[in-house]
Formats: structure tokens, sequence, C-alpha cells
């Protein structure tokens, strides 16, 4: 730390912890070293967004200064922001995520709202969200659409607890959203059958041999990404089952890899389903399919 850094009472402002905390990431070739400098030192100090160039100047606390030291050092180790920083934005929510949940993506939200259009088309939804993770794409349901009430699964404990951490966080809404343990529709009350308006997934896709970048590889949950030896084990045991739980007209939304969308979409049409649509994320890339009932 420069001694231009330094206040005149010895402490230090945010804006120069700022600024070391670029310099370091940068040196050590971080990816967007600007913005996880920027995330880790709002994390720390309790200041988001436009709050924080408010504060720049003001002097850092001591503790404060502890939590930015082991940040930087989890980031520069490689782990992700997300969960260096431990919570990431997704639609309206801000969810609390660690290793024990993959991180929330752009295309996830996307699913979300497709979900939330099919919900949206019955007066008071039964939404299911099978393996749950976070809970972002059932919370986000929950919060949306005001009619709904929405159960969380997922066979991970683990992600439950991320999940139900997360239901805490999201006020009068919670109070229309159950949570429950078990693999796919194991995990779903037998009362429920027939009775569902959605049921949403962002299921394991990823092939046991197929790689993935390190980054995910080394950090996130394998059991939220492998799925057999081509991905699709567990979106097949979802499209196989999903109409005996459904309503009449009731969908089913699943996220999944470009290239497994039209086998998804022959199986769905040999499940029972007789309006089977392929949906493309914001950059035209096939990301999901839509079956209804």
């Amino acid at each position: 730390m420069s001694d231009e850094a330094v206040l005149s009472d010895g402490t230090v402002p945010w804006a120069g912890l700022l600024a070391e905390t670029v310099a370091r990431l940068t040196e050590a070739g971080v990816d967007d070293a600007e913005i996880s400098a920027r995330r880790i030192v709002e994390e720390a100090s309790g200041w988001d967004g436009a709050d924080l160039a408010v504060h720049l100047s003001d002097p850092a606390t001591i503790r404060g200064v502890a939590r930015l030291d082991a940040m930087v050092d989890r980031r520069l180790a490689g782990e992700p922001l997300q969960y260096v920083v431990g919570r990431w934005s997704f639609r309206t929510l801000d969810l609390m995520v660690d290793r024990r949940v993959l991180i929330p993506r752009p295309e996830t939200e996307e699913v979300a709202g497709w979900a939330i259009g099919e919900a949206e088309r019955f007066d008071a939804p039964t939404v299911i969200d099978l393996g749950t993770g976070s809970g972002a794409i059932g919370l986000s349901v929950a919060t949306e659409v005001a009619t709904s009430t929405v159960l969380l699964t997922d066979v991970s404990e683990d992600a439950l607890s991320v999940a139900r951490a997360n239901l805490a966080g999201i006020g009068q809404a919670a109070s229309r959203v159950s949570v429950a343990h078990g693999s796919w529709f194991e995990a779903v009350p037998g009362e429920l059958r027939g009775t569902i308006a959605v049921i949403v997934s962002n299921p394991p896709y990823v092939g046991d041999d197929e790689q993935l970048p390190e980054v995910v590889d080394r950090w996130e949950p394998r059991g939220a990404l492998r799925s057999g030896s081509d991905g699709t084990r567990d979106l097949m045991v979802v499209v196989d089952q999903a109409a005996g739980w459904l309503r009449a007209s009731g969908s089913v939304v699943l996220e999944m890899a470009p290239a497994q969308t039209d086998a998804v979409a022959a199986q769905a049409r040999r499940s029972g389903f007789t309006e089977v649509e392929v949906r493309s994320d914001l950059t035209g890339t096939p990301r999901s399919i839509i079956a209804r009932k």
C-alpha cells in the first residue's frame, strides 16, 4: 500500500484497498480482475453498487480488511467469484451460493422466465422445481407469480440447506413454498399426482466423460453436473414420468445442452406430450424444451 493511499490517521480507505486488489488480481492473471475486485470490496465493506462509490474514502475496518484478504486469497487460488463472495443475483433475487450448489447462470434465468410464463397460464398454479439446487428457479416462480404454490426438491441435503437459506430471504412469498428431499419424483407427495401445472428442472446434463472448463470441474458439485454417458439420463427420467403428474394442459420446462434438445423433445412426444417446443436462449442456442400435456 503506497503512502498516498493511507489516511492521515494511519487508516486505509476502501479506495486504496480496491486499487490494491485490482493490482493483485491482475498481476495473478485472474479473469475479469476489476469486476472481481469490486465485488470483493463490496462484500468486505458492506457497500454495494453506487453506495460503494460514496464510501470509497471511508476508512476500512479491521474486520473488513481481514475479510477482504481472505476473499482475495480464495480468488487467487482459482475459486469462482460467486463462491468467494457467497451470493449472486438471479433475476430479482440475491441468492446465497457456495460449493454445495451450482453457480446461477444467465441461461437458467431464461429457463426460469419460461417456467414463469407457463405458470401464468393458470389461476393458482402448483409448480415443482425438481433438483432445485440453490432454489433459483423455484424461488423466482414463487416471487414473480403471486398466486403460485411451489415445491422445491433435491436429492442433495446439502443443496436443500442452501435452498432453505434462500427461501428465508424472499419475504411473504416463502409461505407458499415447501421443500422436500428425494430423487426426482420420489420427493413429490402422491396426492399431487395429476394436479401440477408446471414441472421445471435444470437437471444434470453433462456426460460422465465430457470435458468441462477446469474451473467448473474443480469447484462445482459433480452430482449436479454429470448424468450418464451422454448426459441425458436424468432428463429422460423427468420426461418419462412428468406427464402422469401434470394436470390437463400442464407443462414441463427443462434446461439442457444444445445437442440434447432433439432427442429429449422426441422422447417427450413418445411420453404423451402433444405440444413440444424447443426454445433458444438469447444467443440463439437451443437451451430448453417446453412440453405441454
